[in-house]
């Protein structure tokens, strides 16, 4: 990972000394075709600048000692698009991975991919495979892609799955827990997020990580992605570590727990 300037460095020292810094960020990267319509430019010209928010957000992420860093790439529901828009996002995705891939690994980071990657066009499947080969030994970060990704889709999986265990005769219903279904879910092995940010000003999830994120510290940025940098990363972990964690306990339990 590179090393962060010396302004950067001054903040992520700060950070890191001033509270706790979220194991698992999950962002929706969303505002990318607003960005670019309110320039009088396509929409796909938006995706394409929202690659530099990603570059700039992974290694900052990796120089903090975050340890996994999940993206909302591609929703089940953006298939929904229109068929130019969405030609344009795969191609777009066919060639980050052939550029970045190389740098990912260099800087230790892991690649992993959450979704229905057999409903992505194969070229994709194959370049994403690639990926994830050459970089599954890294240890510094893992960089999660949700693609072709929804929780309601992955939940209605995890339900499948469940019941075919249990018509085969290979579970008991009164055995099924939140860790059994959790190890149903394509996120399986992957910590639930610490914090969930989404850029582009709406405040919603989207489908995201509905499970995973019953306890998760949401954030809402109006900056659309485009312009999205560590800097605003910083603004959100700041917040994260003002708040208070308590997963259903009362503030005097937390503050027992903790000393």
């Amino acid at each position: 990972m590179n090393e962060p300037s010396p302004a950067d460095k001054k903040v992520q020292d700060a950070l890191k000394s001033s509270g706790e810094i979220p194991k698992h960020v999950a962002i929706i990267m969303d505002g990318n075709g607003r960005w670019a319509e309110e320039r009088r430019r396509p929409r796909t010209f938006g995706h394409r600048e929202g690659v530099h928010s990603v570059r700039d957000i992974v290694e900052a992420s990796g120089q903090l000692g975050i340890k996994y860093l999940t993206l909302y790439t591609f929703s089940t529901e953006n298939w929904r698009r229109p068929k130019t828009e969405v030609a344009i996002l795969m191609r777009l995705l066919i060639k980050s991975l052939r550029d970045e891939t190389d740098k990912l690994h260099e800087n230790n980071v892991r690649l992993v991919a959450v979704g229905d990657m057999l409903s992505l066009p194969k070229q994709v499947l194959h370049e994403l495979k690639e990926a994830i080969e050459k970089t599954r030994n890294n240890k510094l970060m893992t960089l999660v892609l949700a693609l072709s990704y929804s929780g309601r889709w992955d939940i209605l999986n995890a339900v499948k799955k469940i019941a075919s265990e249990y018509k085969k005769g290979d579970i008991n219903l009164s055995n099924v827990n939140e860790k059994i279904f959790s190890d149903c879910l394509v996120t399986d092995g992957i910590p639930d997020p610490d914090l969930l940010i989404r850029t582009g000003g709406d405040y919603r999830i989207s489908n995201f990580l509905l499970w995973e994120s019953a306890y998760t510290e949401l954030y809402f940025d109006k900056t659309f992605w485009p312009e999205f940098r560590r800097r605003h990363l910083y603004d959100a972990i700041r917040e994260f570590q003002h708040r208070e964690r308590r997963f259903g306990m009362t503030t005097k339990q937390i503050k027992t727990k903790n000393t």
